[in-house]
């Protein structure tokens, strides 16, 4: 029997918040397996409501040869019984190889990495299994099953207390306009006319990563007292509290969605080069929460699974999305 289980997963920022439901319910309905994951340490504040979780992070130092050699001697002596690879890349691999002796000891996700690809080519048009479905099913090598559906939502934060320009009381709406890759990111001129349109009464937190995006945003708030920076003014639990008092989602296909979805958020998840029928969409979201290029002017959809290798004239896809079509269904959620 399993005692001592070891996950891992490095990155990336959504794909790692994709990996919360799966472990959340592992955690419940197994209270006797010890626990660690492997992964950085601002990455691990996505699993803070989840009791008992040992930490094993993950640092630029273990970037290279040598230092991935140091981190399975570290992960030698905390023992785990069994490790599960819910990353499976050259880094993983090269670790895995470093641990010989947990050879028949571990389980390695399947990312049908086969599946996209005919995704992408066109060959295969129906929805993937999802990631957090994949990353669940990983565990049925140890005879554990993980039905995602099981998830209970993380709990709701209070803010009242907080020195914020908004309260929970407010009609709340996040808005994550960016993304790693220009295909899955709306334009500037897009998101300023969608926030233009929004209801005057509603206080909008606009979300982004510290630098060139925070920058953006300051630009987008333009100071109007309707309109708030939520960047390096506050940390990731930080930010998780807000998202847990927001009325709705609105995110690029990026990390913020994913985040927003754990605490029940309806999330809207506006795509580009990329497509919700290839697994990566927000957890337990409608279909119509979705909002997607027509499909009769960029019928090659998706053209990518993760955003690069985006042919050009499926740059600007994304951007073909008119503000109504995300207005009208958030008048339907909120």
């Amino acid at each position: 029997m399993t005692k001592h289980l070891l996950i891992i997963r490095l990155s990336a920022f959504g794909d790692v918040a994709m990996t919360v439901p799966v472990i959340s319910i592992l955690r419940s309905t197994h209270p006797e397996i010890k626990i660690t994951l492997l992964t950085t340490k601002f990455f691990s504040t996505l699993y803070n409501q989840i009791p008992e979780i040992n930490f094993l992070y993950f640092e630029p130092k273990h970037k290279t040869l040598q230092g991935l050699f140091g981190l399975s001697r570290k992960i030698n002596k905390i023992n785990p019984d069994f490790i599960i690879d819910l990353h499976d890349v050259l880094r993983t691999k090269i670790l895995r190889l470093f641990l010989i002796n947990k050879f028949g000891h571990t389980a390695v996700v399947n990312k049908g990495r086969k599946e996209k690809k005919l995704l992408i080519r066109g060959i295969k048009s129906e929805p993937l299994k999802s990631m957090h479905r994949r990353y669940a099913e990983t565990f049925e090598a140890l005879n554990i099953k993980i039905n995602i559906d099981d998830f209970s939502y993380y709990k709701k934060i209070k803010i009242t207390n907080h020195n914020y320009a908004f309260s929970s009381k407010d009609k709340l709406i996040g808005i994550a306009p960016f993304a790693k890759h220009q295909c899955k990111e709306y334009s500037l001129n897009s998101i300023i006319n969608f926030i233009d349109s929004l209801d005057k009464s509603w206080q909008i937190l606009i979300f982004g990563a510290p630098g060139i995006e925070e920058q953006k945003i300051i630009k987008l708030c333009n100071n109007k007292s309707n309109r708030h920076v939520i960047s390096s003014n506050y940390n990731l639990e930080q930010q998780m509290a807000i998202m847990s008092n927001l009325d709705a989602m609105i995110s690029m296909d990026s990390a913020n969605g994913h985040i927003a979805s754990l605490f029940g958020i309806d999330v809207i998840t506006i795509w580009g080069a990329t497509h919700p029928n290839s697994g990566y969409g927000p957890l337990n979201q409608p279909k119509e929460n979705s909002i997607v290029p027509d499909l009769n002017k960029y019928p090659d959809l998706p053209v990518t699974i993760y955003g690069s290798d985006c042919p050009a004239d499926y740059e600007e896809a994304i951007n073909s999305i008119k503000c109504e079509r995300i207005l009208e269904r958030l008048d339907k959620i909120i």
